[in-house]
């Protein structure tokens, strides 16, 4: 690729360059906290700084993306969890990238449809391609400055040192292990002579993060790609109605049946086989699950890549999936009871409250999927991916820790019962937990005890990275206990 650097191009990278040591301050000093924050604050200052002006396309969901993209991003500040820590790592950067290719992307092209996939790959295969072109237009300008001959010297020059950095490193290590007086000699060189394995990776990842912002911003500007919409307008039919009424009639019969067993011992309250609530409940609540996502799978390929075999035919399959779907909100039903049982039992954890909120999800799901199931209008993947984003982001926000904290106290006034070590390494909200329950019932066996381990593995002080409004409020409330 042949690139072309204008004065704006080239200001635009000295701030890529400074967003790329952001995020490098921002990620690989030490844990994630407000830095996340404040680094999609500046990378978006800067998207829309350098696309002032520019045509976007569809702004309604780039808005719904966006707020998504900052709540979670500020999630790292306001709240704590472990599990949504590693999970946004991910999720963050891949919902920025198709943000960006959401709006500067064609207008014309479906966003839900699997050509805009296709978009982004193309727009990430060719910031790559970019980045090249702009790698040998550094090398051009080199040469060009130091003259032709001189300037192929200096490259090979170059590339011999760089070669043989890692076996200097290497060399120099076994030699300062083989003689101390060796050592103390490098020993006298001034600090910023030395550079240290995490130096260079501290330098190389700044860079990374600086050509990867540059190269796929520039492309996303200069290089629309106007892909046309597929003429056949939607999926190949791939499933006879024939073998997909038959396959529902055959798992609807094997649901109905499922259905009134469970109406008969779970509903009315009657168990039988000498199984108390909490056994029964605990035996086979994930199969449940596992059973609706199957079934969602099944209504969801039928409607997609089922052919139309005719009115009847294609209203018996209708009739066929609507049992399928109302079976499977059943079941759906009753493994959140069965849930709710084995939390009255064993108590409240981060993964069960977690589990059940995404039990709520899939009703909703499957109560659209019922509605698209008659009217051949909606878009499954639409609001697939809509719900979607929204009930993860929401999940980020509401504060699942808290939920399991106070419904975990309220249990134990109740019942007297109480998982406290769970509560003091769940995360600090768990730790603020504890602290309530201290100041009302400080005679409770063993946590004062916790508590004093909490407080004594304070750590002394933390880098303006990691800082965390639920951690500060922890910490500053175990050391007003005034412990000892």
């Amino acid at each position: 690729m042949d690139i072309r650097m204008r004065k704006e191009d080239w200001f635009f990278l000295a701030i890529c360059l400074g967003i790329g040591i952001l995020a490098e301050e921002s990620f690989t000093r030490s844990q994630i906290g407000i830095s996340y924050f404040v680094f999609i604050a500046a990378f978006y200052s800067a998207f829309f700084w350098r696309f002032r002006g520019f045509p976007f396309r569809h702004q309604r969901l780039g808005w719904l993306v966006l707020g998504a993209i900052w709540l979670l991003s500020a999630s790292y500040f306001l709240f704590d969890s472990d599990v949504f820590y590693g999970l946004n790592l991910l999720a963050i950067p891949a919902l920025v990238v198709f943000h960006i290719a959401l709006i500067t992307g064609p207008k014309q092209v479906n966003w839900a449809h699997p050509v805009f996939l296709v978009i982004i790959l193309k727009r990430i295969g060719g910031a790559i391609a970019y980045n090249l072109g702009v790698t040998r237009l550094f090398g051009r300008l080199a040469i060009r400055k130091t003259g032709g001959g001189k300037g192929v010297v200096a490259k090979k020059i170059l590339i011999g040192a760089v070669v043989s950095l890692p076996v200097l490193a290497v060399v120099l290590n076994l030699l300062i292990s083989a003689d101390s007086q060796f050592e103390r000699i490098l020993s006298g060189f001034p600090d910023w002579f030395s550079f240290s394995g995490e130096n260079v990776f501290r330098i190389v990842a700044a860079l990374f993060y600086t050509f990867a912002f540059f190269g796929f911003l520039q492309v996303n500007l200069k290089r629309r790609l106007e892909i046309q919409e597929l003429k056949n307008g939607g999926p190949a039919a791939l499933i006879d109605p024939v073998t997909a009424l038959t396959v529902l009639v055959i798992l609807d019969a094997v649901y109905v049946m499922f259905v009134a067993v469970q109406f008969k011992y779970f509903f009315s309250g009657t168990l039988g086989e000498g199984f108390t609530y909490a056994e029964y409940a605990r035996r086979g609540f994930f199969e449940l699950v596992f059973v609706s996502l199957i079934n969602l799978s099944v209504t969801v390929a039928v409607l997609t890549f089922s052919k139309n075999g005719g009115f009847r035919l294609w209203r018996t399959v209708q009739g066929a999936l609507s049992v399928l779907v109302l079976s499977t909100g059943v079941i759906l039903t009753s493994a959140f009871m069965r849930l709710m049982m084995y939390e009255e039992a064993y108590g409240f954890t981060f993964t069960r409250v977690l589990v059940h909120s995404f039990m709520i999800f899939l009703l909703v799901i499957f109560c659209y999927t019922f509605a698209k199931i008659w009217l051949a209008r909606l878009s499954l993947l639409h609001f697939y991916f809509i719900s979607a984003l929204i009930f993860y982001t929401a999940i980020n926000v509401v504060g699942i820790d808290k939920i399991v904290v106070d419904r975990n106290l309220d249990r134990f006034e109740e019942t007297g019962k109480i998982d406290l070590r769970y509560l003091a390494y769940m995360s600090d909200t768990g730790t603020l937990g504890l602290i309530k329950l201290y100041r009302e019932q400080p005679e409770t066996p063993g946590l004062k005890e916790l508590l004093l381990e909490k407080k004594q593995s304070l750590p002394e002080q933390e880098r303006w990275q990691s800082f965390n409004l639920t951690r500060e409020k922890a910490e500053e409330a175990l050391k007003q206990l005034g412990l000892e």
